[in-house]
């Protein structure tokens, strides 16, 4: 359908006037407003009437704006043919026709014509040097476009930000650094673009240096422009530094900010996890009277809420109009998914009326997150009917929930056939998931024959050996990985001191400890909680100690680790005493992992009351139902206190299914104790679920003789032999 606009130009084309010039202003005009309301097609045929016109005669403003639409349609066959008739006509003399002209090769990704198209212009301006340079820097001549720089006789800021931004927006971060000191040196003043440009090179790495441009910003009052407050606030987020940003925000975005603003601090927020952060100052934007974009709705839904907000969210989708955008409803489905509710985020995914790549990736991860395999793989079968290909993320969530090796091995047909295999992190999934299914010679395989190899790709089949038992493997692997120039990173590490800890090999945990101290990852929590677990593991409480104490951030796993090598040592009070702390001064919450661990810890030590006391202060203090874990623990605490008794009733009351090792605890407490009713329930109830262990049968049989009932003891030792069960006799290592 023709739209109004180009209506009117069909009607002035065929309308013949007495004033050619007044006719080519308004087809002009015409033209001009095609192109700003993005209707290319309908512009390329005005310029194609214009030129065929007898009466007409195109000047440089028709050929400027015509060249322009070229640009932006990428359309060089009839850019050429407008740069011919310039030439022609003598229209390119004029400054816009060979500005537009470089826009449109630069654009086009043409360096050649672009170099040549510049080369021709006598006098160059402003928009000449910016759109040449920022072209040399995209497509890489960076030496050229340096030295074209340096020869200019004046430069003024637009031309320093065209390199700076170009070197900055092309992964030349080191130049456009350098430039930036120069500019700063020379005396050259910085504006909001060039800020902009720099604090978006400043991500942890660079932290400080983004410190310094901040105070420079301020000083030279950049501070109230929406782009700088912008770029300050995805830097400080980028390096992990929410206080910063939200200081930023505070002093100066909420009142200068504006749309992409409120989206920055809430992606930020979000990528930090702090969702309910994120949600107040969505909420807070509706306030100021800004309306949500579809970047908005995007950033906000991708935080974990509950259903009730989730519900609440998608409803002011609904109302802003957004309801039938494909992004906003992608980032609904991982919402819901994220919810917990499958149900609803089917529902909008089945509702979507164009569904995209990007669409069916988000329902399948969603179903693969909570390793619902067959399902995930119906989905993705029904894509596959609906002609849509998978990409890298589609295998991704795949091979992360299938079932069985026989599944995988269907989906590497498919990825070979589909050329995924060339993509690294197609690869790398493979290789992790036929680990996971115990297949470690396919995945040695595909490792060895991977096109390219990331640290992900050393990390999954590093991980892969360790997985499989096959710890020297994975330290051999590990050393390759050294020798192939790449840099371990914090999991890499975390994987080999895993084997370390497996093994119990201090030796080579001390070595790895010695590297991570030399490189400086010893900041990171993840290795600090490594080396505790690394330590106990060999029975090194007094390096447990040293590592937890020099950690400059601790996390609930960090003290629920040095609370497991407490327990490890029989050191129960001074587990309880590291609890306390955790609790009352650390501002860390206990979770159900840390009650596992203190619990374990009366246990091994004795401590009836201080077990029992904490229990209660999981349920009434910290709102923790309890799971059987933390139920065998109380059992085997009185158990092994002598309390049977009460033991026997919990476990009746609870009636649930206590862990093997408790009832094998009981057992011996049974007989260290002579409580005769319990172990013979207890010993029996082993024998009936098929447990073949003499020890049982030992207990049982010791438990009669131990309160004079010698014939049901001889009774046990007949069923031993009835069933085929021996008692395994004694032996030693040291022999004379």
């Amino acid at each position: 359908m023709m739209s109004k606009c180009y209506k009117e130009t069909i009607t002035a084309i065929k309308t013949i006037t007495q004033d050619p010039i007044l006719q080519l202003i308004k087809l002009n005009c015409l033209l001009k407003n095609l192109n700003q309301s993005h209707q290319f097609s309908n512009a390329l045929n005005l310029v194609q009437q214009i030129h065929s016109s007898h009466h007409l005669k195109p000047d440089q403003y028709t050929v400027s704006t015509a060249l322009t639409v070229c640009a932006n349609l990428h359309n060089t066959t009839v850019g050429s043919q407008l740069h011919a008739h310039s030439i022609q006509s003598g229209l390119r003399i004029f400054p816009h026709v060979a500005n537009t002209l470089l826009s449109l090769y630069a654009k086009s990704l043409d360096l050649p014509s672009v170099k040549t198209v510049f080369d021709e212009i006598k006098k160059p301006d402003v928009y000449s040097y910016t759109t040449f340079l920022r072209a040399c820097t995209k497509l890489g001549e960076i030496e050229y476009a340096r030295q074209v720089f340096d020869e200019l006789p004046q430069r003024d800021v637009a031309v320093w930000n065209a390199i700076i931004t170009g070197c900055a927006e092309n992964g030349h971060d080191g130049i456009a650094f350098d430039l930036f000191r120069r500019m700063h040196v020379l005396g050259v003043e910085a504006d909001n673009y060039t800020f902009a440009s720099v604090l978006s090179l400043c991500s942890s790495e660079k932290f400080d240096v983004g410190k310094q441009v901040h105070s420079l910003v301020v000083k030279t009052g950049f501070l109230t422009r929406s782009s700088v407050i912008n770029s300050l606030l995805s830097m400080y987020f980028n390096s992990n530094s929410d206080v910063d940003a939200y200081g930023v925000f505070e002093e100066v975005g909420c009142e200068f900010g504006d749309e992409i603003t409120y989206n920055a601090i809430i992606a930020g927020l979000v990528s930090m996890e702090r969702d309910e952060e994120a949600l107040l100052m969505f909420k807070d934007m509706n306030t100021v009277g800004l309306k949500p974009t579809e970047l908005t709705f995007v950033s906000v839904m991708g935080a974990r809420f509950c259903f009730k907000t989730a519900i609440q969210v998608h409803g002011d989708v609904i109302k802003s109009g957004f309801v039938n955008c494909t992004a906003v409803n992608n980032a609904a489905i991982t919402m819901y998914s994220n919810s917990g509710d499958f149900n609803a985020a089917f529902l909008v995914f089945n509702k979507l009326e164009e569904k995209d790549i990007v669409s069916w990736n988000a329902i399948i991860a969603s179903y693969a997150q909570e390793n619902m395999g067959s399902d995930a793989m119906f989905l993705y079968l029904q894509m596959q009917r609906n002609g849509i290909d998978p990409d890298e993320y589609t295998i991704g969530s795949l091979l992360s929930s299938l079932e069985s090796v026989l599944v995988v091995e269907m989906i590497q047909a498919v990825v070979i056939k589909k050329a995924l295999i060339v993509k690294t992190e197609v690869s790398n999934a493979l290789v992790s998931a036929f680990s996971k299914y115990g297949e470690i010679n396919q995945a040695i395989k595909l490792f060895s024959e991977m096109y390219s190899k990331n640290i992900i790709s050393w990390n999954a089949m590093i991980s892969g050996f360790q997985l499989n038992g096959l710890h020297e493997l994975g330290f051999q692997k590990f050393f390759e990985f050294l020798e192939s120039g790449l840099r371990p990173n914090h999991y890499t590490l975390s994987l080999v001191l895993s084997i370390c800890a497996s093994i119990s090999d201090l030796q080579r945990g001390k070595q790895i400890h010695a590297y991570i101290i030399k490189f400086g990852y010893f900041s990171n929590t993840l290795l600090g909680n490594a080396l505790i677990s690394l330590y106990a593991k060999c029975g090194d409480l007094y390096q447990c100690l040293i590592v937890f104490h020099s950690m400059t951030e601790k996390d609930v796993v960090s003290w629920n680790s040095i609370i497991s090598a407490y327990a490890q040592h029989g050191e129960g009070e001074k587990a309880i005493q590291c609890f306390n702390t955790m609790q009352y001064s650390s501002g860390t919450r206990p979770d159900e992992a840390t009650f596992t661990a203190v619990l374990s810890a009366c246990s091994h030590s004795g401590l009836v009351a201080d077990g029992i006391k904490i229990f209660n202060t999981m349920v009434s203090s910290y709102g923790i139902e309890p799971k059987v874990e933390h139920f065998s623990c109380i059992v085997d605490i009185l158990g092994r206190a002598g309390f049977l008794d009460v033991a026997e009733r919990l476990i009746e009351m609870k009636g649930m299914d206590i862990d093997s090792t408790v009832w094998w605890t009981l057992l011996s407490s049974c007989a260290a104790h002579g409580h005769l009713q319990l172990g013979i329930i207890i010993a029996e109830f082993l024998i009936e679920t098929g447990n073949v262990d003499p020890t049982v049968y030992v207990l049982l049989s010791n438990l009669y003789a131990n309160v004079g009932k010698w014939q049901e003891s001889a009774n046990v030792r007949e069923l031993m032999n009835r069933n085929g069960v021996m008692k395994q006799p004694g032996s030693s290592w040291i022999s004379s």
